[in-house]
């Protein structure tokens, strides 16, 4: 039996395929954790969907920001972005199955000694507390009033989280922290414009996990979310930074996908990353072979050949 936490497939389903046939995954004997963000920007979330569907419990799946955002535009709150990707799910015949499988995915888990999130963790939670408030907006998310909450999900305010917060407020402080927060204060006032790299942070900000007294810092933390940190981040060798460890490598930026297999013990774990969409779906990938803001995503010295995939061992 083997375990893997795998970061941003966002509609990769080709390099995904790749990824699972790399590591010989066989959903009755392996799991795997997707971090989130599985639909959106590439080619094929439909497939995605699909694939992760047909896996059953072998696949236990996070919600990230862009998967929350699809079912705010089935709900009809918000109109897709000119560079979404997710028109073929809404078209799709079993669009309601599946979507209704989506909102029934986890917003953090603790498993084998991991503490997995979309983006990350406010410093003054800890592991429990994480774990309750995930709870608290996966209730709001399987409820009869799923509308409702995601008309009042959208927001960048309050930026800070208090104990106090009740209601819409305080369950989008949850969201935005689980799945958009990449920078805040060291008392947790969180800022969601920035999406470049740790010498990007604006001044009095840190990355969330460099936070003094992060309560969550004895725990070993998987997150994805930020493609410009992963990518550099591993592509240089790193083990784990600061106890967390990024597993979005960039893989929709023409980047690779990356996993990782959980060792034996809390924090150890074997890198395995196979070619994004530049090394598969070329003509899909020409068109989106920069990030965001024009800066090109770390492929981690990837070569395009699916059959030399790196492997390195922390």
């Amino acid at each position: 039996m083997s375990l893997y936490c795998i970061g941003d497939l966002q509609g990769c389903n080709a390099p995904f395929q790749r990824l699972l046939q790399t590591i010989d995954f066989s959903p009755s004997r392996d799991t795997v954790y997707l971090l989130g963000d599985l639909v959106n920007r590439g080619p094929d979330s439909l497939g995605v969907l699909r694939s992760l569907v047909a896996l059953g419990d072998a696949a236990q799946c996070l919600l990230g920001n862009h998967d929350l955002n699809l079912l705010g535009i089935r709900h009809g709150l918000r109109q897709p972005h000119r560079d979404d990707t997710v028109q073929q799910v809404l078209d799709a015949p079993d669009c309601e199955a599946l979507l209704d499988w989506l909102r029934h995915r986890r917003m953090a888990m603790h498993e084998h000694g991991w503490l997995m999130v979309h983006a990350g963790v406010l410093p003054q939670w800890s592991m429990a507390q994480t774990l309750a408030l995930a709870g608290e907006v996966e209730q709001a998310l399987r409820g009869p009033d799923l509308a409702g909450f995601l008309t009042g999900m959208y927001g960048n305010t309050p930026a800070q989280w208090q104990d106090s917060l009740r209601g819409a407020e305080r369950l989008r402080v949850i969201v935005n922290a689980l799945t958009r927060m990449r920078f805040c204060t060291a008392g947790g006032v969180m800022e969601f414009a920035t999406t470049g790299g740790t010498q990007t942070a604006p001044p009095g900000y840190l990355p969330w996990f460099d936070v003094p007294g992060r309560k969550t810092a004895d725990t070993p933390v998987a997150f994805g979310h930020w493609s410009t940190l992963g990518a550099d981040t591993l592509a240089a060798g790193a083990g784990l930074l600061a106890n967390t460890l990024p597993l979005d490598t960039g893989c929709v930026w023409g980047g690779c996908l990356s996993a990782a297999r959980l060792g034996p013990t809390p924090g150890r774990f074997e890198l395995i990353q196979v070619p994004g969409l530049l090394g598969s779906d070329t003509n899909f990938a020409a068109v989106r072979s920069t990030a965001p803001g024009g800066r090109a995503e770390g492929s981690a010295n990837l070569g395009s050949d699916p059959k030399n995939p790196i492997r390195r061992r922390f």
